[in-house]
């Protein structure tokens, strides 16, 4: 029997072309900022990478504004939020990080990506850029068994026992960061392995849907847009996520009203973070643990990305080879 009906809808079909439209996108981010991996000038492939997302957008089938981006626009010149790409077609919200993990490519450490998402217009939270704290695990679990409000200890004994496993085997992944000391020592009093990262909680997340990754959950805090890429990731590979927001002072507060509707520190799910059809795709940029990195050879450039997809749930892996006397952009 055929799995579906062959009649397909024109909106599934665009919506498959988008996607493959998307990796090109990320692609184009990775590529150009390779020249700048181990050179220890963030700022430079940062700036390289946005360079290349930009340009590429120009050439995708959407009318996109940047919900999630690079800051506000007299903060930043290019993919700045509320900034609009794209040569037109239906409306979408993008969030973006030209390169997630400015520092890694820099020190060429692992786990550097380039990552785009997009959503039906109003489908993203709309973060301010603070911190979010985070708590996330791959699929094929019971809903219910991680809660942001539970202990770390509770957490990582409900998972344990949902995998059937001692909890001497699951592993915990968390930033390196002094504000995550007292949870990392309470989770090795409990007995997890700790898998510590310098940079990168999106890619950090969306290893806990990788099986090869060998991480188990993501707990802490991290910046609040680079939560709702992650929680968009974890729509399409149908993954668990909770986050809530952190704030210093009133003002975030404020701001954060002004954004986006309903209580500003209430508890957020994946829906709350990335709702209706959600397409996800992201490039290597360093070799990690979820993708390779930008390898390249004479005239030609390989990438490794993957692309999917919240409503069919496909998880793509695409290695591509560029002939870069052919590719219409600027490498430095």
């Amino acid at each position: 029997m055929p799995l579906s009906s062959p009649t397909t809808s024109t909106y599934t079909v665009s919506d498959r072309n988008l996607a493959l439209e998307l990796v090109r996108v990320t692609e184009a981010a990775a590529i150009q900022s390779f020249s700048w991996i181990g050179r220890g000038k963030k700022n430079e492939a940062d700036n390289a990478a946005v360079e290349g997302m930009r340009h590429a957008f120009d050439t995708v089938a959407i009318s996109g504004t940047v919900v999630i981006g690079e800051g506000e626009m007299d903060e930043a010149p290019m993919l700045y939020i509320g900034e609009k790409v794209g040569s037109g077609g239906p409306k979408m919200d993008i969030a973006v990080d030209p390169l997630e993990g400015t520092n890694l490519t820099a020190k060429n450490l692992p786990n550097a990506i380039t990552v785009v998402a997009l959503a039906e217009e109003g489908k993203f939270l709309h973060a301010p850029d603070i911190y979010m704290d985070k708590i996330a695990i791959g699929p094929n679990y019971p809903e219910g068994i991680i809660d942001i409000d539970n202990s770390i200890e509770t957490n990582l004994r409900n998972l344990a026992k949902a995998k059937k496993v001692d909890v001497s085997e699951i592993t915990l992944s968390a930033l390196d960061r002094d504000r995550h000391q007292e949870m990392i020592a309470k989770a090795r009093e409990v007995g997890v392995r700790v898998k510590l990262l310098s940079d990168g909680d999106v890619a950090g997340i969306i290893a806990t849907c990788i099986p090869d990754s060998n991480v188990d959950i993501f707990i802490g805090s991290g910046g609040a847009p680079e939560g709702v890429l992650a929680a968009a990731a974890l729509r399409c590979f149908d993954g668990q996520m909770q986050g809530r927001l952190l704030f210093e002072d009133q003002s975030q507060i404020d701001r954060a009203q002004t954004m986006s509707e309903g209580d500003p520190q209430r508890k957020l799910f994946l829906e709350d973070m990335a709702s209706g059809n959600v397409l996800f795709s992201a490039t290597g940029v360093t070799t990690g643990d979820i993708l390779k990195g930008v390898q390249w050879r004479g005239n030609y450039v390989w990438t490794n990305s993957l692309v999917t997809r919240s409503r069919s749930k496909t998880v793509r892996f695409v290695n591509a080879r560029h002939n870069i006397l052919a590719k219409p952009m600027d490498i430095k």
